[in-house]
């Protein structure tokens, strides 16, 4: 098992929700980049694939520009399935290093849970956290809501 970012006082995280699916099957729908847009309010588009080193770029709703996206590119670090998933900006954002960890975990009786954490590091990773903590945080939160209604009506519909 792996293990993610040592968090600190700039690590912005998710709620932890609960899913009526098991965790092969989140982590399935969590991996599945193509249907994003379906389901995904934070991000709503991927274009990556599951490889270590490999480019993930991540297509989000613009806060200051409503109904327009900008792009982020981070490289997967770690591919645990059905567990841990772990992508970071290494030295795309000077000043700023930025770990995202996704972890699926199994509840046992065919239900799992999500969580989400993205530990800042660097020179301005303080003032990145004060400007978009907040906003980073909703958009996270908004994913895990999102993924668990998606996941159970999918499950229930197979």
């Amino acid at each position: 098992m792996t293990a993610g970012a040592t968090l600190n006082d700039t690590t912005i995280t998710s709620e932890t929700v609960d899913i009526d699916a098991p965790q092969h099957f989140v982590w399935s729908v969590l991996t599945d980049y193509a249907r994003y847009p379906d389901w995904n309010p934070y991000t709503v588009r991927v274009e990556a694939t599951l490889e270590l080193g490999g480019r993930v770029e991540l297509h989000l709703p613009d806060p200051n520009n409503p109904g327009q996206t900008f792009k982020t590119v981070e490289w997967m670090s770690v591919i645990d399935p059905p567990h841990h998933l772990q992508y970071n900006t290494g030295t795309e954002l000077p000043g700023i290093h930025a770990v995202r960890d996704q972890w699926v975990e199994d509840l046992g009786g065919g239900r799992s849970s999500y969580r989400t954490t993205d530990v800042f590091t660097g020179d301005i990773a303080k003032l990145v956290f004060d400007l978009q903590g907040e906003w980073v945080t909703q958009g996270f939160n908004a994913t895990a809501h999102a993924l668990k209604a998606h996941a159970e009506q999918l499950w229930s519909t197979r």
